[in-house]
């Protein structure tokens, strides 16, 4: 089989960084990259490189934060279009930096079928503003929160935990029971969750290496918000499974290819951050 007849198998995701991000979050998976905007036509560009290969094809403009241009509107009918017998998702992520400044956006979210919106805190006040690397980054979430909430839009927290934000999470898990989210969204076409992980090893993230958290010292609290919880193997356990064990898992796409583009077009799977070391092409 050629490699023309292989690809057709598969549909095809393409992310493109074309207008950046506001925020320079510590835990961010993709690691830090540049902000510039993409020439026009190159998002046309990308896509015909691919189109000969592929049967089926989804393209997204950011891979960081969404909607993150003035033109969204006309930018995500842009997104349809240039896509391949398929429409792009919305998923569950859109800009909490948007929502707090722009009073259409939160309707054009309804209208585009959006039913929940991830916001992501690593504690309280403080401490959420220097790890989004944004002042005002907190209480623009607890904004984004009333906003969709108000608008029928779920918003569900998602905190990032660390031996060094652990007692705020709980904190934060207390607050988002006393704005009462759970009941406030109930009848929406999704519900208000909350949920706590430590993230990957990728990107940013492994700069926090000495304050990620030990299992044991998850708060008890947080255990039934922690998904996978007990699966959780602890770093000691990780190292004796790696030398008892030489068997290992090869990353691979199933069904659908999905690559993220920066905006100096370098190519990289999803697979972890990008860097130079994981770069296909350019």
């Amino acid at each position: 089989m050629n490699i023309r007849e292989k690809a057709a198998e598969k549909d095809l995701l393409l992310a493109v960084d074309m207008y950046g991000c506001p925020n320079r979050c510590r835990h961010c998976w993709l690691g830090h990259m540049p902000n510039r905007k993409m020439e026009d036509g190159a998002d046309e560009w990308i896509v015909d490189c691919f189109r000969p290969y592929f049967k089926r094809i989804s393209f997204y403009s950011w891979l960081r934060e969404p909607d993150f241009c003035d033109d969204y509107r006309e930018r995500w009918q842009r997104d349809i279009a240039l896509s391949v017998q398929t429409v792009p998702e919305r998923y569950e992520l859109a800009s909490f930096w948007r929502i707090v400044r722009d009073p259409e956006y939160v309707p054009f979210l309804k209208e585009v079928g959006v039913k929940a919106v991830q916001l992501t805190f690593f504690g309280l006040e403080e401490t959420t503003d220097r790890f989004v690397g944004r002042t005002g980054a907190f209480r623009e979430l607890l904004q984004a929160t009333k906003l969709l909430a108000a608008n029928g839009i779920a918003p569900r927290w998602q905190a990032f935990l660390y031996e060094e934000n652990k007692e705020e999470i709980v904190e934060l898990l207390k607050l988002s029971e006393e704005l009462h989210l759970k009941e406030r969204c109930r009848g929406f076409g999704a519900e208000f969750r909350f949920f706590v992980h430590t993230g990957s090893c990728d990107g940013e993230n492994r700069k926090q290496y000495d304050i990620w958290i030990r299992k044991k010292n998850i708060p008890e609290a947080l255990i039934p918000f922690y998904s996978g919880y007990e699966s959780l193997l602890t770093e000691r356990e990780c190292c004796e499974r790696l030398r008892r064990d030489v068997t290992h898992w090869v990353h691979h796409n199933e069904k659908e290819i999905v690559l993220l583009i920066s905006n100096t077009c370098d190519v990289f799977f999803n697979f972890t951050h990008m860097s130079r070391e994981w770069k296909i092409r350019n």
